[in-house]
């Protein structure tokens, strides 16, 4: 293809440092004539990243247009916590790790097109999939005039064979193991990984052991269980047994925990956004924890009315995450009242974790609305006159006799 006229002089590329966004990278100078801006975020996804500077380095990208940064704690404080508070689950499973990301690598291509004068960004996400409508709704939700180009949607290179020659072509370093076809696709950050493709593209098929990288298999874990206390304030986690940390160093901690234990695991056939079903493997120990942890102190401190109407509202609120709609007035409305439902949800959670179970066993607040004397089975000393429900379920049966009677009245 020839560079159009409006081609973009100058693009963010979110940029991994792998053999695909490496590709992009010299794609888009040939193809577009443009100078080349990588942003390499590190999310907790586990892997060196001064790697990816180097190749960028080696592929002819300026020192000044390579940026490398450190999001684990915004990641965690500003994006994942606050969908914790929801407690939140697409299709009553997945803890949405992936999707969760996508805003926040998005919102960075768009700051850093800003700093550096840049008219577009590009992503490696291809076209089958949602993370091409994750990063570009919050693109051009954050900035309405953003150039997004997504060379999965524009280029041949449509197979590994293609790819690979591509890279011999232009001297781009391909690592020995990608001459092969890999056995799965993984993306992952401190929240999650996820692994889909190749040998897990039949549902019917039990998932190699090779493919779980943060949990060991629960037949395999600790005979013993360990137990954990978790702080929670407003309904975020601030502490692990008594010890203040910060938010990505207590995921970080969840997920070792939930690892060692074989807590997290995910096989999921989910209906994505694009149409189409996939199966996907996820991984996400501390995530698990958090989720059975939060829902504990919720347990004990929430209104049974917000409490309800919050587990009706997360639904709506999980689709949006996954469907691509963090910055949208809709998700941040939701957001509102989830937060504010937040206000008295401080206490602390033991959990039991075992076998690939994270299990609550104990919570206690200062703010909690338990009362024992109203439910227990010994002597109350009047704190509650069980005299009182007679006329209560009178009043709750009164439309279901009516109904009744008329059913008789006319046969039925």
């Amino acid at each position: 293809m020839s560079a159009p006229k409006t081609a973009p002089k100058k693009v963010v590329l979110a940029y991994s440092g792998g053999l695909d966004t490496s590709i992009i990278l010299k794609w888009l100078e040939i193809e577009y004539g443009c100078e080349v801006v990588t942003f390499t975020a590190d999310l907790g996804q586990g892997e060196e990243l001064e790697p990816a500077r180097k190749k960028a380095e080696l592929l002819g990208v300026k020192p000044e247009n390579i940026f490398i940064e450190d999001l684990r704690e915004e990641f965690v404080r500003d994006f994942v916590f606050p969908m914790f508070r929801a407690n939140a689950q697409y299709e009553g499973l997945y803890l949405l790790g992936t999707s969760i990301a996508r805003p926040l690598i998005s919102k960075r291509l768009v700051e850093i097109a800003k700093q550096t004068g840049a008219d577009a960004v590009s992503h490696g996400a291809t076209g089958k999939g949602n993370d091409q409508v994750r990063f570009e709704l919050a693109a051009y939700a954050l900035n309405p005039e953003i150039v997004v180009i997504a060379p999965w949607r524009e280029w041949d290179l449509q197979s590994r064979t293609k790819l690979i020659e591509f890279a011999e072509a232009h001297q781009i370093p391909i690592a020995k193991d990608k001459r092969g076809e890999a056995p799965f696709s993984v993306d992952a950050n401190l929240l999650h990984t996820s692994s889909e493709g190749k040998v897990l593209e039949d549902p019917a098929i039990d998932a190699p052991d090779y493919v779980y990288q943060r949990t060991v298999h629960p037949e395999d874990a600790p005979n013993t269980p360990e137990f954990v206390e978790i702080t929670f304030e407003k309904g975020d986690a601030v502490a692990i047994d008594g010890e203040a940390m910060s938010p990505a160093t207590i995921l970080t901690k969840l997920n070792e925990l939930g690892g060692k234990h074989g807590c997290g695991r995910l096989d999921l056939v989910e209906g994505r956004f694009v149409g189409m079903k996939s199966r996907g493997i996820y991984e996400t120990p501390g995530g698990t924890l958090l989720l059975e942890a939060h829902r504990g102190i919720e347990s004990i401190t929430m209104d049974r009315g917000a409490m309800h109407l919050k587990d009706e509202l997360m639904p709506k609120y999980a689709e949006l995450i996954y469907n691509g709609f963090w910055y949208s007035p809709e998700r941040e409305m939701l957001q509102a009242a989830i937060d504010q439902s937040q206000e008295h949800v401080s206490g602390t959670v033991r959990l039991k974790l075992y076998k690939g179970l994270a299990r609550c066993v104990g919570r206690w607040s200062d703010h909690s609305l338990y009362s024992e004397s109203h439910v227990t089975f010994e002597e109350d000393a009047g704190a509650y006159d069980q005299t009182d429900a007679a006329g209560f379920i009178q009043l709750q049966a009164l439309r279901l006799k009516l109904i009744a009677m008329r059913n008789k009245r006319l046969g039925k």
